[in-house]
């Protein structure tokens, strides 16, 4: 290879992410949660959506044996709740007010949308694992105004709320979809 995993990861940085937490129970009562970027939809019929874990997390193994789990994908207002499920250790629950979803998994409110899954797949990803879960229930904001977190070039960043964009002419650049 002609670069390093600096390099690389310093490329992959320049692709702009959402950010989400990723939320579960373990089997003996314990909550996980965790920060993530590597959030993306799979499949429409099924309803399928990633995330990926790396091998070397404290909460990996958790991480493997849970059944069901949240994808709470996060609005620009909630940068502070990203930063602290992003920290290997500690509490992150202390003091935060805790939804109950459908299927009993934790669900942070005021997400823009939560994706409550059932465990589907698992494929090894190299250093990480990529876990597949299949929608079972979802919810959205009724604050459709309200601006997702961004992640870019390792920082945080906004989207320009008063940027007005025109619907493309061509629709069927958009027919993968």
């Amino acid at each position: 290879m002609s670069f390093d995993d600096r390099r690389f990861r310093d490329a992959l940085g320049a692709f702009p992410t959402g950010v989400a937490i990723v939320t579960a129970v373990t089997e003996s009562g314990e909550r996980l949660g965790m920060t993530v970027s590597s959030f993306n939809s799979v499949s429409v019929t099924p309803p399928l959506v990633l995330f990926s874990v790396i091998r070397r997390a404290n909460s990996f193994a958790a991480w493997t044996a849970v059944k069901r789990y949240a994808v709470n994908i996060l609005s620009a207002q909630q940068e502070d709740l990203s930063n602290r499920f992003a920290r290997p250790l500690g509490d992150k629950w202390t003091g935060l007010t805790v939804l109950e979803g459908e299927t009993g998994v934790p669900v942070l409110p005021n997400a823009l949308a939560v994706f409550e899954c059932e465990s589907y797949a698992r494929y090894d990803g190299g250093d990480h694992d990529i876990f597949v879960g299949r929608v079972v229930s979802l919810r959205t904001t009724p604050h459709r105004q309200d601006l997702p977190l961004i992640f870019f070039g390792g920082r945080y960043r906004r989207l320009d709320a008063s940027f007005q964009d025109t619907p493309p002419r061509d629709a069927s650049i958009f027919e993968g979809w």
